[in-house]
């Protein structure tokens, strides 16, 4: 018997995904929202933001030295960092920040991150 589903052509919504993923696998910015912390979007590519990838080195150095996710939002906070959005920061931030440093989240395309520190 066949899959009737076979001869239906796809949704825009099914199109769009397409699009998205192939242009992943092509190493290109995917569009699911806004870049992570630290990258930026120039041309349809992801590139390292300077500014954002020196705070995202500053949380890494004090995650390390044993502050909470916590105690790091709010000395962020206190000298005047914000979030990409230019909200303060919140634990949370701060922990999907470190999840990206440290390749806890999935990467939706490949940006270089080879020149920054993750140790």
């Amino acid at each position: 018997m066949v899959d009737p589903a076979a001869y239906q052509s796809p949704t825009p919504w099914e199109r769009l995904e397409q699009g998205r993923q192939a242009k992943a696998a092509r190493g290109g910015y995917a569009g699911y929202g806004s870049p992570a912390f630290g990258q930026q979007a120039v041309n349809g590519e992801l590139i390292a933001n300077p500014q954002e990838a020196e705070v995202a080195d500053l949380i890494r150095r004090h995650h390390r030295s044993g502050k909470s996710l916590q105690k790091i939002a709010d000395w962020l906070n206190q000298r005047g960092y914000t979030t990409k959005r230019g909200h303060q920061w919140q634990r949370v931030s701060v922990k999907r920040v470190l999840d990206r440093i440290y390749g806890r989240t999935p990467r939706i395309s490949g940006v270089d991150d080879s020149n920054s520190e993750h140790s």
